[in-house]
């Protein structure tokens, strides 16, 4: 039987791997301007003549696919966090409010900065974040000690998430013309416009988080088997929770910073990932969600790019295609487990 699951680990592994590759080479080569795997060799090797290419694969696509395959795991990560700490498979930093607290601050910070010509920096951006991203699920913790139902505090969080994004709209009115364009587009869930600098921070900023994740894997593991069962084999039930919620909102904070608000992603990718591998050990899952959101991310923003060239559609709209059936077959699914 041992045996058998490690095959099947080994082999879905791969097969996220190799996916995530494939999707990372067509998002590089797909778009207005084709460019062909052998292209993409010589550029790579610096043997190209053709400097147009060079620049659209160096300056354009490749920051973009790499963030996408950065903020994707991360966003799938963020999810599995918040999954696991409130006990129910539909949390995520979207559902929860958590992105739309991140997404008002961040927005504050814009028009007040933007509005005296100050230049906004990428610590700036993500403090910003973290910190409403903190607010917002502060809320949502005090709101979970008054409800006894999850299905309440699911509710809770989309109405906070409403008043965080009216309040952020109440904010726009008050930009220039320009910024609000710019805030628009951003509060759309979008890749683009990544420059090297933005994919070096981010990736610093996740695999911090990822490396503190994979720390509380096993804690999380007897957490995951009841508080008291947690306690009694001498786990800090109260720092891991504070743990978890503090990684989960940095690295929503970090999502939000660069790429806007993206749904559905930290809600349907870890349960997609829990069905492949046929597990929800989190030393096994803490990865593999991290791989599964980044190729759900990368596929997602390649369907983004692609299908009304020149045109592009907002990340969140082709996101929430996908993962909303998923998040209904989840609750289908927990009705049925109930009825029986």
């Amino acid at each position: 039987m041992r045996g058998e699951r490690r095959r099947r680990y080994i082999a879905s592994f791969l097969l996220l791997a190799a996916a995530a590759v494939l999707c990372l080479i067509l998002n590089v080569c797909i778009g207005s301007v084709r460019i062909s795997l052998p292209e993409m060799a010589d550029i790579l090797r610096g043997s190209s003549q053709d400097r147009t290419a060079a620049r659209i694969l160096y300056d354009i696509r490749m920051p973009r696919a790499l963030a996408a395959l950065v903020l994707g795991g991360a966003l799938a990560l963020a999810g599995y966090l918040l999954q696991t700490f409130f006990h129910n498979p539909i949390a995520g930093p979207f559902v929860l409010g958590i992105s739309s607290g991140a997404k008002m601050t961040v927005a504050i910070v814009m028009v007040f900065l933007l509005g005296r010509q100050v230049r906004v920096s990428t610590a700036a951006l993500i403090g910003a974040a973290f910190a409403g991203a903190m607010l917002s699920m502060g809320v949502v913790l005090l709101m979970s000690r008054s409800v006894e139902q999850m299905s309440a505090l699911i509710v809770a969080g989309v109405m906070i998430g409403y008043i965080c994004s009216a309040v952020t709209e109440l904010i726009v009115t008050f930009a220039d013309d320009a910024d609000i364009v710019n805030l628009h587009n951003w509060s759309r869930g979008s890749f683009s416009g990544m420059t090297w600098e933005n994919v070096a921070v981010m990736s610093a900023v996740t695999a911090a988080a990822f490396a503190a994740v994979l720390l509380l894997a096993k804690p999380m593991d007897a957490y995951m088997l009841g508080e008291a069962y947690a306690a009694n084999l001498g786990v800090d039930v109260r720092l891991l929770r504070v743990r978890m919620v503090l990684l989960s909102s940095l690295l929503s904070a970090c999502i939000v910073a660069y790429a806007g608000p993206v749904s559905f992603v930290g809600m349907a990718a870890p349960h997609l990932v829990k069905r492949l591998f046929g597990t929800a050990k989190p030393v096994v899952m803490i990865p593999a969600c991290f791989l599964g959101g980044s190729v759900f991310c990368l596929f997602c923003d390649l369907l983004a790019r692609n299908l009304l060239a020149p045109a592009e559609i907002g990340i969140s709209t082709v996101t929430a295609v996908f993962g909303a059936p998923v998040v209904l077959w989840i609750i289908g699914k927990r009705g049925k487990e109930r009825a029986v």
